[in-house]
């Protein structure tokens, strides 16, 4: 069946391209979780600086899933965090956003939290597709626009908590540093007894939200390649943007329905309201 949701170039087959992004999160996975050889760790490099390293992994993972997208959708562009953008072949077509390893880091210190993230976007930069897929506990989110959110094939919803006060806030520095207003954030949270967790992949800690799990989540500087596929996840389980629509290098928290009155007050007051 062919989507059509009213954006150009959303004239894609929406099922059959989750299929294929499923295949190439499923080969990514096992490349995530194979065994890696006591000489691997010369296969760190850094790219813009000491805390922004890649792997090997990084870009076998990329390079695969690039060859792939060409064959399947020859006319679609990409956009990945390793090799850059490709524009589509047709001015309408859809885009794909690629994130081989969110969680570099981690995984090259042997730290069980890092992601696979895969998205598919309109000409007009309308998210259609969404797929983060964890490898260390075999996980896969998913989600197609106005089609809801799945874990492992199963409806996942935002949490119903009426609160922060007792729950999980999720984030992620800027690399090695914070971001500004984090701190005053952080604060805010502490003082309602809401407790943060900092793991290391942007993707998994925004899909938290959509699996009930966290109350909230937020990044600093919002990145397509990262954070789109995991935004659309948790918007179609019900979770709420500020700001609605994700501005390129500007900050986002996504939270829980029942909890948006007071995580609205907490992050204006920290992060300004140009943020929403």
């Amino acid at each position: 069946m062919t989507e059509d949701n009213g954006h150009r170039g959303t004239d894609v087959d929406l099922d059959a391209a989750l299929e294929v992004a499923q295949d190439v999160a499923d080969w990514a996975t096992e490349r995530i979780r194979r065994p890696r050889r006591p000489d691997e760790a010369r296969e760190v490099r850094e790219k813009a600086g000491p805390a922004d390293i890649v792997t090997r992994t990084d870009e076998e993972i990329e390079s695969y899933v690039r060859e792939t997208l060409h064959r399947a959708f020859p006319t679609h562009g990409i956009q990945g965090e390793e090799y850059g953008t490709e524009r589509g072949t047709a001015p309408d077509a859809p885009s794909w956003v690629l994130d081989p390893l969110d969680g570099t880091t981690n995984y090259a210190h042997g730290i069980g939290w890092c992601s696979f993230s895969l998205g598919l976007v309109a000409p007009d930069g309308t998210p259609l597709l969404g797929l983060v897929a964890d490898p260390w506990r075999g996980e896969t989110f998913t989600a197609l626009r106005g089609r809801g959110a799945r874990l492992n094939g199963t409806p996942t919803h935002a949490a119903d908590h009426t609160t922060l006060t007792g729950h999980l806030f999720l984030t992620e520095w800027a690399a090695h540093a914070h971001w500004p207003g984090l701190d005053d954030l952080l604060a805010a949270l502490s003082s309602r007894h809401c407790t943060t967790r900092v793991m290391g992949s942007t993707a998994l800690s925004l899909t938290q939200v959509a699996a009930g799990r966290a109350t909230a989540a937020a990044v600093g500087e919002f990145h397509a390649v990262d954070a789109l596929p995991a935004y659309l996840i948790a918007t179609e389980a019900g979770a709420v943007a500020i700001p609605p629509t994700p501005v390129y290098d500007g900050p986002l928290v996504l939270v829980a329905p029942g909890v948006v009155g007071e995580m609205r007050g907490v992050w204006e007051g920290v992060v300004g309201r140009g943020a929403s």
